[in-house]
């Protein structure tokens, strides 16, 4: 699960967003606090053990302004991400949100397909640096198809039609029963495994197929990707 820390001054839009994330699977909503002082104190409660993941920040805030909570989190060197959830839209402010490494930029008003949108976006991300993670680090072109990712936040754009029929067709010749893990994807089609785990996922994203974790040998349990009837 992506551990989620929501930070807005409105009580009522802090519990509209929180209930938004808490709508898409693989987020969960860790808290909703209203100010910036109550957003770093979260995030240094939250510890190492169960760290927060992503932080949905408002640059307005009745304290200190959601700037100022960015610079704090870098120097404080915490880990997590940011999206600037704001109706703030000065070139200034948006220029040193990105400076300061936010991963995505909404404007408000904005309505829940379109954080939803955002959200997958970045689980993907997430998912290919994790996948393309290997004894050697990262390479190139995993690095530059993650990033990809937070840069098409529509599921479906940047899927090819023939590449995506080569995925289904290795999907339909593999056992019902077991489903293939991206790795195989990518062995029986030619792709980078990162590239064929964007092809899943888009296809898990439309009920095409389901994940379920694959246990055997030793370390974390592979994801494999298994047809439905919509497949």
């Amino acid at each position: 699960m992506i551990r989620v820390l929501v930070v807005e001054d409105d009580p009522l839009l802090a519990a509209g967003h929180a209930e938004k994330v808490a709508a898409v699977p693989g987020f969960e909503v860790v808290a909703a606090v209203h100010s910036g002082r109550e957003a770093l104190a979260a995030v240094g409660a939250a510890g190492a053990d169960t760290p927060i993941d992503l932080v949905l920040l408002d640059m307005t805030l009745p304290d200190v302004d959601g700037l100022q909570v960015l610079r704090a989190l870098r120097a404080a060197a915490v880990p997590a991400d940011v999206i600037a959830v704001t109706a703030a839209r000065e070139p200034a402010t948006v220029r040193q949100a990105l400076s300061m490494g936010v991963v995505q930029y909404l404007l408000k008003p904005f309505s829940a397909a379109a954080l939803e949108e955002r959200l997958r976006a970045y689980a993907r991300f997430r998912a290919d640096v994790a996948a393309a993670s290997g004894e050697h680090g990262i390479d190139q072109q995993a690095i530059d198809e993650a990033l990809s990712q937070l840069r098409t936040a529509a599921p479906g754009r940047g899927v090819a039609a023939p590449t995506l029929q080569a995925v289904v067709a290795a999907l339909r010749t593999a056992p019902s029963s077991q489903g293939l893990s991206a790795a195989e994807v990518a062995a029986a089609t030619g792709l980078s495994r990162v590239s064929a785990r964007r092809y899943l996922e888009h296809l898990s994203a439309a009920g095409r197929v389901r994940r379920e974790p694959r246990y055997g040998g030793s370390g974390r349990p592979e994801l494999a990707y298994l047809p439905t009837p919509a497949l």
